[in-house]
């Protein structure tokens, strides 16, 4: 396959009870920029333990995935779509939630470590190495019990916020696609 192929993987977890839970904000980029490039109309076929969808941007040929694994699990579905469309890890992005950073901070990279998010973890294990991009999306410290705060909805006020993180996250995979990692570090890393 075309090594200019972008694989844009959202980290979350299936099913209605983690829908809008602070946890699946990777699974919500990949919704907003499907919604974005086909109205809702791409096709999504279960490849790899993955929901993907497989679509054109700017001409160019990007992968939307949402693994079907669970979050702690997302390196068997991230590992099985590297090897199955053969995407070189410079062209892989991964989206995930991150305790780390102030809600609504947006932070690209090129590498990594886990930082303690459970779905980075998995997938460097089964990648074996931390050298890949990702898109982390600030969602603020807990409060009490880290598994209760990640699996725990916005509130209303974060809601909005969270939102419009939501589509500059979108800007900032489609500078990815366009561009680069270091452009859209360049562009996005700021507060």
């Amino acid at each position: 396959m075309d090594t200019k192929v972008k694989l844009i993987v959202g980290l979350g977890n299936p099913g209605i009870r983690y829908e809008d839970t602070k946890h699946n904000v990777g699974f919500r980029v990949i919704d907003s920029l499907q919604t974005r490039l086909s109205a809702g109309k791409l096709p999504r076929n279960l490849i790899c333990k993955s929901l993907v969808m497989q679509a054109t941007w700017h001409d160019l040929p990007i992968i939307l995935a949402k693994p079907m694994t669970y979050m702690n699990n997302s390196g068997v579905a991230v590992a099985a779509l590297i090897r199955q469309f053969e995407i070189p890890l410079s062209e892989l992005c991964i989206i995930y939630d991150d305790i780390h950073l102030d809600l609504g901070v947006l932070r690209m990279r090129q590498k990594g470590s886990d930082g303690g998010q459970k779905g980075m973890k998995s997938i460097i294990q089964h990648l074996g190495t931390t050298a890949f991009p990702r898109l982390r999306i600030g969602i603020g410290e807990p409060i009490g019990d880290l598994t209760d705060y990640v699996l725990t909805d916005f509130t209303e006020d974060e809601e909005i916020k969270i939102a419009h993180t939501v589509d500059r996250a979108v800007g900032a995979l489609e500078t990815f696609v366009k561009n680069d990692i270091l452009t859209a570090m360049n562009q996005f890393n700021r507060r």
